[in-house]
């Protein structure tokens, strides 16, 4: 995860994007400019500028006719930008407007940085970090259906909080649960 604004806008230059999507494994710059049709000059040039972010970083190196060539590799397998380099912080209190999309932008960013922030942690103690994950289409025939469909989910989740929430359980761990539900993108599968 992207949380620098520098560094945001090092990976969103089209070209360090290109370079950072070829580099998934090692390369030089003279192959990356093969690839990408750019001279080796600029190509170095821009990974310079990744890997000052830690965006890529040196793989190996290599002796090559007097010279020593530089393999690099992009630091993530992807890349996802924090919402708070693009000024999209918002408060995510409880009592936000469940029925507002900056509210729910404001939660979805929040756990793009909790979880990356969590996954960063248990990568570098290899462990896996305890989630679960539900994603589904529905189509409702009506508003009020959307309606309904959303006061039943409410007193669903809150029938299982109440359920299994103990605030005292010793050994306990607290967890965050989101349920959003937001229309498809009309170029969405």
């Amino acid at each position: 995860m992207i949380s620098d604004p520098a560094a945001a806008v090092v990976a969103l230059d089209p070209v360090r994007a290109r370079l950072l999507a070829e580099l998934h494994e090692p390369a030089s710059a003279a192959t990356l400019a093969a690839r990408v049709g750019l001279s080796r000059q600029k190509v170095n040039y821009h990974l310079r500028q990744l890997e000052s972010h830690g965006l890529v970083e040196v793989a190996r190196t290599r002796a090559w006719g007097g010279l020593t060539e530089r393999l690099l590799v992009a630091t993530a397998a992807g890349y996802v930008v924090a919402p708070e380099p693009l000024g999209t912080q918002r408060s995510t209190t409880r009592d936000g407007d469940r029925l507002s999309a900056t509210y729910l932008i404001a939660l979805a960013a929040r756990v793009v940085r909790e979880v990356g922030a969590l996954a960063r942690r248990a990568t570098r103690a290899n462990r896996a970090v305890p989630v679960f994950a539900l994603d589904t289409d529905i189509r409702f025939a009506t508003p009020a259906d959307r309606a309904a469909f959303a006061e039943e989910l409410a007193t669903a989740v809150s029938g299982l909080t109440a359920k299994y929430h103990d605030e005292h359980a010793e050994g306990g761990r607290w967890q965050r649960l989101l349920v959003a539900v937001h229309p498809r993108p009309k170029d969405a599968a």
